[in-house]
C-alpha cells in the first residue's frame, strides 16, 4: 500500500503539487507550501515561527468525506518496529509476528506555536519514510504519535512510519 496524501487545504496547494493523486512522491514543496498558506491565511503569524504538527483521528480512509479546513489529510502509513492502541490513540508493543500496523488518518496542519498542552504531551518524533530502506533519500517528515513510554524507547526500537512496506 502506498502513502497518498488525501485532501488539501485549496487550490493554490494543490498546485505545487504536479499531481495530488500521485501520492506523497512531491512531499518537499507540500511542507513549505503548506507552511506559506497558513501563514498568509492567518495575519500576524511570521513564517520563520510556523511549524507543522498534526493529529491522529479515529478515522479510516473511506471515512472522510470531505477536506480539513487546513492542513491535508494522509492515510496509508505503516507503523514499523511499533503497533498502534487504536482507543488510546498511542503507541504500543507491536503483536507477535505483525511486521507492520497500518495508522489511521493523519491530519496535518501548521501551529504558529505549540501550546502547553502540545508541549506537555509525551510524544515520539516518528520519522516518516517512503521506503523500508531508511536513508536520508527516503526520508520525509517526522509525525508526532502520543506514547506513555519514553520517546528514548521507540528510538531504540527503530520505530518509523513508512508509505511503502514493500
Amino acid at each position: 500500500m502506498n502513502c497518498v496524501l488525501y485532501l488539501l487545504v485549496n487550490t493554490r496547494t494543490k498546485a505545487l503539487l504536479k499531481d495530488p493523486s500521485s501520492g506523497i512522491n512531491a512531499e518537499w514543496p507540500l511542507r513549505p507550501g503548506m507552511r506559506q498558506e497558513i501563514t498568509r491565511a492567518h495575519k500576524g503569524w511570521a513564517l520563520d515561527t510556523v511549524q507543522l504538527f498534526n493529529e491522529l483521528t479515529k478515522m479510516s480512509r473511506e471515512d472522510v468525506s470531505s477536506s480539513p479546513q487546513d492542513g491535508v489529510y494522509i492515510y496509508g502509513l505503516s507503523l514499523d518496529g511499533a503497533g498502534w492502541d487504536k482507543r488510546g490513540m498511542r503507541l504500543i508493543e507491536p503483536a507477535p509476528k505483525v511486521l507492520f500496523t497500518p495508522l489511521p488518518v493523519v491530519h496535518m496542519f501548521a501551529v504558529n506555536e505549540f501550546t502547553k498542552e502540545q508541549k506537555a504531551q509525551r510524544v515520539y518524533e516518528c520519522p516518516v519514510y517512503k521506503k523500508p530502506c531508511r536513508t536520508d533519500l527516503t526520508y520525509i517528515t517526522n509525525i508526532r504519535l502520543k506514547t506513555t513510554l519514553a520517546p528514548d524507547y521507540w528510538t531504540l526500537r527503530g520505530a518509523a512510519l513508512l508509505c511503502d512496506t514493500k
